[in-house]
């Protein structure tokens, strides 16, 4: 037998279960969030002399109730012993609970509303502290069978998206396995997640996998912590960096793809698209009507885009017509493209030491003293697994490539998984059609490296090693690109050029 009691004393609820487990039921009406407990405490009963189990230390943390207390029968089945638990909000290591003495029953302990709203108070100071610094608080999850380095690479790009976010992750959870198509994880193990991210103050779980709409039903049901997976956070992040009307147009079209099957789902685990102002039709349930909004709005955006997409074909025209050869600077993001971008052509193109932080593509004249100029192009930044429905929507900027008489493939070259990083950006070319273009390989950032492994790995990808931040390297990638787009050097004199360090 259980008893959820609230703080006046009053029996909400009566629960019966059997010898070994009880049932609680659906609290979500009652009072719950970051910075506040639930206002019940639960009291049941042990039929052993035991203390209070990780079944009961679980349920307490995960539906964040005031107390939970076992009482011990003895053998007349009359009470005889009570433990108890509470959440603490200090600095926990392991748990996030405190387990209190066991007590001779009826014998609680004097203060227990006042030990109660001290534990909430600090809960909120707790809250109050994570706002003044206008950061959340994330565990990363990975479920996979892949091997160790390969999932940890995974989980470091991941917390690399999180920090571009704004996200400080506090705990990391890789879990070996596949993914359960209907439920992600078995829920003694989505449990356990949930206590650890409490255990470390996170404010949400964050999965290295696309959550299908059942996975996130599924977790949902489970935990009323906010999660998020990598394709929702890739958005999020889209969704700051778009500037362009065509930009944002295509991350909005992005995130309703993605928002569309997974209408219904509750509103503090994955973001559910609600419905706008209008009637609501005859037989028509919230969700249908919700459903057709967003069809009609994707089309509604899909039309705004090719409208959009005539003047951008008129501009690549223009650019035909110039005469001028055109490069592209392609690479996975964080590269250093645009601070290439700046270096040949002085532009003052955006540069941040994060992921995607440039999104909206650009294109800048090289001018070259007495050479022709060459219009180079800026494009969305790659990575490895692009969501399906991004990939779609940014389909036919990644085309405008096709226009492009070489490709420049820049890579960092002080990124420890580097190698990595190419491959996706030339599985992605290759996902596209664009495999057939010329390209060139360009080390970037070889000032923080050592000048054997430099030489090294260009000797083995044929590839131009510069240093876009230093102007290292930078003459000779003209003359190659030059080179390559058969630019006959007597035609027009000699090249003042860069100075190299």
């Amino acid at each position: 037998m259980a008893l959820l009691i609230d703080r006046h004393g009053r029996v909400e609820y009566v629960i019966a279960g059997d010898q070994s487990q009880i049932i609680i039921p659906s609290l979500n009406r009652a009072r719950a969030g970051s910075g506040r407990l639930r206002g019940l405490r639960l009291i049941h009963t042990h039929l052993k002399n035991e203390g209070l189990s990780k079944e009961d230390l679980t349920d307490l943390a995960m539906l964040r109730l005031d107390m939970v207390v076992a009482v011990v029968t003895g053998a007349d089945g009359l009470p005889v012993t009570s433990h108890a638990a509470h959440l603490s909000p200090g600095s926990v290591e392991k748990e996030p609970w405190t387990i209190l003495e066991p007590r001779r029953y009826p014998d609680f302990g004097g203060g227990l509303m006042e030990l109660i709203e001290s534990l909430e108070n600090g809960f909120a100071r707790k809250d109050t502290r994570k706002e003044e610094k206008g950061t959340l608080r994330a565990t990363m999850a990975h479920i996979s069978n892949l091997p160790r380095g390969e999932a940890t690479r995974r989980l470091d790009e991941l917390s690399e998206l999180a920090r571009t976010e704004g996200i400080i992750v506090v705990d990391r959870a890789m879990f070996r396995g596949d993914p359960n198509p209907q439920s992600l994880l078995g829920s003694g193990r989505v449990k356990d997640l949930v206590v650890r991210s409490l255990a470390v103050g996170a404010d949400m779980i964050l999965f290295d996998q696309e959550l299908t709409p059942a996975q996130a039903r599924w977790v949902g049901a489970i935990t009323d912590m906010p999660i998020l997976d990598r394709t929702q956070l890739i958005l999020r992040i889209f969704g700051r960096r778009a500037h362009s009307a065509d930009g944002k147009l295509r991350v909005e079209l992005a995130r309703l793809k993605y928002a569309l099957p997974r209408l219904g789902l509750k509103d503090d685990a994955l973001s559910r698209i609600r419905g706008g102002i209008g009637m609501k039709g005859p037989g028509e349930t919230s969700m249908e009507i919700s459903r057709r909004r967003i069809k009609d709005k994707i089309i509604s955006i899909q039309d705004n885009l090719e409208r959009l997409g005539h003047g951008r074909e008129q501009r690549r025209s223009q650019r035909k017509k110039s005469g001028a050869p055109q490069v592209a600077v392609i690479g996975y993001t964080n590269a250093g493209k645009s601070t290439l971008l700046n270096a040949l052509t002085g532009s003052d193109a955006l540069v941040e030491d994060k992921l995607f932080a440039t999104l909206d593509p650009m294109s800048r004249r090289v001018r070259r003293p007495r050479k022709m100029d060459i219009i180079l192009s800026d494009t969305v930044g790659f990575i490895s697994d692009l969501p399906d429905d991004l990939l779609a929507a940014f389909r036919s900027t990644l085309e405008e490539l096709r226009d492009a008489d070489l490709l420049i493939h820049l890579a960092d070259i002080s990124a420890p998984d580097f190698e990595n990083a190419m491959k996706a950006v030339e599985d992605l070319l290759t996902r596209i059609g664009l495999d057939k273009i010329p390209r060139k390989v360009v080390l970037n950032k070889i000032d923080t490296t050592t000048h054997d492994m430099v030489e090294n790995i260009a000797a083995r990808y044929e590839a131009i090693p510069i240093s876009a931040t230093t102007g290292e390297g930078l003459n000779r990638l003209l003359d190659e690109m030059e080179a390559a787009l058969k630019i006959p050097k007597k035609a027009y004199g000699h090249d003042e050029g860069f100075e190299e360090d």
